[in-house]
């Protein structure tokens, strides 16, 4: 009975604040008494958080809890703030839940204080959490937050062909019987692959939810609903090699050394002058070997070169050429940034431990930062300014005679200079190469190029096709990313598939056709009930199915989800085919196009989500005090800040960061220069959008600080919107 409450009462919680990511520390004030680090459900002493989850005390109230024990309590659910109680659990309800669990009785242990009860119809079982783990327990860290007694838990249902003798286990390398028990799981996507549920358990408290995945085929969907249905907490945390700071150093350093058998250079063989004869080209394929332009006799620094080691590969492959890519998974999952399992009112949040990283780098690749990747393919700008001549009124045309003049090379620094075609004196104006990238993905993004509202796929334009648009607007993004501009953001997650893994393992959504006439289609081919309705589909858009390939007999009712996915993928993939070919070979411009096809994952973010909001704490840790400032104007433009935030401001986070930096967005590779305050006597603030730098103004109170920045950054904007209004 107690049971059933429980249950009842869960279903109730689906509008409740979730869980925060990670958890906030507890009050640590001692008003008196001894700490009680038994825990209130489970009694037990063990602080181990990978198998009971984190040991929380609230030395306030004297109570100590294991974060799983209380998270699959039956009878509670999370009713206040991050900040109360524990976990978000109110102490009341803790304490009201700890003596509903006195009154029953553990299956197991026979003691009282079983708070976690079977959810399977007329199961009167319950138990402590540690023993259920004991007994063999399913408990699932998603929904609803169920568990299973011994005898109703899920279980793996394995056809006895598909298993052979012994296995290894994919993760640990020890044999394994490939036999689904408690204790051995397999993958749901590959049936060769079978874990120890130990090592799946650590392997996904390292991993967490954004890294856990098939350690043979890198799938993540398929394989995160089955390991959380068999009990696997994967905590929604980053990866504990990516919260390791400075991780991937080693990967930012320039190899700069001359290792040809006769160094010509008199300074020595680390001597490296860019723009010279004694500036070090790196190996094109291996990039661990290095030579002075005038020890190799090269040229220029355009010109390949490759070490000996790497020559002697090439040659004996047949012939003399840069090695190829490895064929990317053949997959056709595609790419999330979060669990489908609807929220829950108890979220499972980051088991602390210092696990092993390695045990989750079985596969070839894992995944990295994006700032990290972005600032690899950086090494490759030269530092040879390139001017860059754009007319505000039109970013547009500007860029594109630019970026197709014959003297322009993307590996070389791009100096922005602002004309006005109307200026009869011809003056030249120093810009913002971040606030012209920033304008020029705007303008993309409401191009004729792309189709859709929010998500966008390519389009069918002929003339854009004629003119080679399609490959400009792939140049032009990846010229944006590794000259440090921001992401593009709008791309749909159908688009993106088709670059990271190619059309062939992509399958389109209905919310990818933008045309109603295709989507009416659409929706009467779904809702088709009978054969009948679809032969009479197929009458009426006889000539269309005809046109575009996608005609066939109907049989069957189940027809209909066949001529869906036809009429889905021309409309989305083959219809656009020219358009995405010509867009790619852009996007492989300084490589961008393969370093997504390696780190997928990294990149889907940033291409197919708008960067985080901006709040007081990102701005005001972004703008950094480089010279002696005026002490209350820094207290006055914290307090700025904040006023924006609470919306005390008619000016917003973005038009403060736009005023400052012609962005509205930090871009995925921060800002260079970083931007800076500074504090100067005049009457309003100034935004230096070349520099990155905003001088504020020192006044003597703060509403006179506020009405001033309001006015300038208002005033400011709506200027330069109005100027460009015209084109836009």
């Amino acid at each position: 009975m107690a049971c059933g409450a429980a249950r009842e009462g869960k279903s109730d919680t689906a509008s409740l604040e979730l869980l925060p990511s990670a958890p906030r520390k507890m009050n640590e004030n001692k008003p008196g008494g001894s700490q009680n680090s038994t825990c209130v459900f489970c009694r037990k002493n063990d602080d181990c958080p990978i198998k009971y989850g984190e040991k929380k005390t609230n030395e306030k109230w004297n109570l100590t809890v294991h974060y799983y024990c209380l998270l699959m309590s039956s009878g509670i659910w999370q009713r206040g703030k991050e900040e109360e109680g524990v976990y978000g659990f109110l102490i009341e309800d803790i304490r009201k839940e700890v003596t509903r669990a006195s009154k029953l009785k553990c299956s197991v242990c026979k003691k009282t204080g079983a708070s976690i009860g079977c959810v399977a119809p007329r199961c009167k079982r319950s138990y402590h959490f540690p023993c259920g783990l004991q007994r063999e327990c399913i408990f699932q860290f998603t929904g609803n937050f169920a568990s299973f007694c011994w005898k109703h838990r899920p279980v793996q249902i394995i056809t006895p062909n598909n298993c052979r003798d012994s296995l290894l286990c994919t993760i640990c390398l020890e044999f394994i019987e490939p036999i689904p028990t408690y204790n051995v799981l397999r993958s749901p996507c590959c049936k060769n692959a079978w874990f120890h549920r130990d090592c799946l358990q650590v392997q996904a408290v390292n991993a967490g939810v954004f890294f856990f995945r098939c350690t043979i085929c890198n799938n993540s969907d398929i394989f995160q609903k089955e390991m959380l249905r068999m009990g696997i907490h994967i905590p929604e945390k980053d990866a504990s090699w990516e919260l390791e700071e400075n991780a991937y150093q080693e990967l930012l350093q320039h190899y700069e050394h001359c290792d040809v058998r006769r160094c010509r250079c008199k300074e020595g063989r680390d001597y490296n002058v860019p723009d010279s004869k004694w500036e070090i080209k790196r190996c094109q394929c291996c990039g661990s070997s290095g030579t002075h332009l005038a020890c190799s006799s090269l040229q220029s620094w355009e010109q390949n070169w490759e070490c000996l080691e790497c020559r002697s590969i090439l040659y004996s492959a047949g012939e003399f050429e840069k090695a190829k890519k490895h064929a990317l998974p053949n997959t056709n999952v595609g790419i999330n940034d979060c669990l489908l399992e609807e929220s829950s009112p108890k979220l499972p949040r980051q088991s602390p431990g210092d696990q092993r990283k390695d045990v989750l780098r079985q596969g070839s690749k894992f995944r990295r930062d994006i700032s990290t990747l972005i600032i690899e393919l950086a090494f490759q700008v030269k530092k040879k300014p390139k001017k860059v001549f754009i007319n505000k009124a039109n970013i547009w045309n500007s860029a594109l005679d630019g970026f197709r003049n014959k003297n322009f090379n993307p590996s070389y620094t791009i100096e922005i200079v602002y004309v006005n075609e109307n200026d009869h004196f011809g003056r030249e104006q120093p810009g913002s190469k971040q606030e012209f990238l920033s304008l020029l993905m705007q303008q993309l993004e409401n191009s004729p190029l792309f189709e859709g509202s929010l998500s966008k796929n390519l389009s069918l334009n002929s003339q854009a096709l004629k003119e080679n648009l399609y490959y400009e607007a792939g140049k032009m993004i990846a010229i944006s990313l590794v000259h440090g501009g921001p992401s593009p953001g709008f791309f749909s997650q159908t688009l993106f598939n088709c670059l990271a893994y190619g059309p062939e393992n992509t399958q389109p959504i209905l919310d990818d056709v933008s045309d109603f006439d295709v989507a009416q289609i659409m929706i009467r081919v779904n809702t088709a009930a009978t054969v009948a309705d679809l032969n009479s589909l197929v009458h009426d858009y006889y000539k269309y199915l005809e046109l575009i390939g996608c005609l066939r007999i109907i049989t069957s009712i189940s027809d209909k989800y066949m001529l869906a996915k036809d009429i889905l993928v021309y409309h989305v993939i083959k219809r656009v085919q020219a358009p995405f070919e010509s867009f790619k070979q852009g996007l492989k411009t300084l490589g961008v196009l393969e370093k997504i096809q390696t780190y997928p994952e990294a990149f889907f973010h940033i291409f197919c989500h708008k960067p985080e909001n901006l709040s007081a704490k990102i701005l005001s840790d972004l703008f950094t005090v480089h010279t002696l400032s005026d002490v209350q104007t820094l207290g006055f433009w914290n307090s700025y800040l904040q006023a924006v935030e609470d919306g005390k401001s008619t000016v917003t986070m973005e038009d403060i960061l736009i005023f400052a930096t012609g962005c509205k967005s930090i871009p995925p590779a921060g800002f260079k220069p970083s931007p800076s305050i500074e504090c100067l006597h005049m009457d309003f603030p100034v935004g230096n959008k070349h520099d990155n730098c905003l001088a504020l103004p020192i006044t003597s109170t703060y509403k006179e600080f506020q009405e001033r920045m309001d006015f300038a950054i208002k005033n400011t904007l709506r200027l330069e919107k109005e100027e460009n209004s015209h084109f836009i």
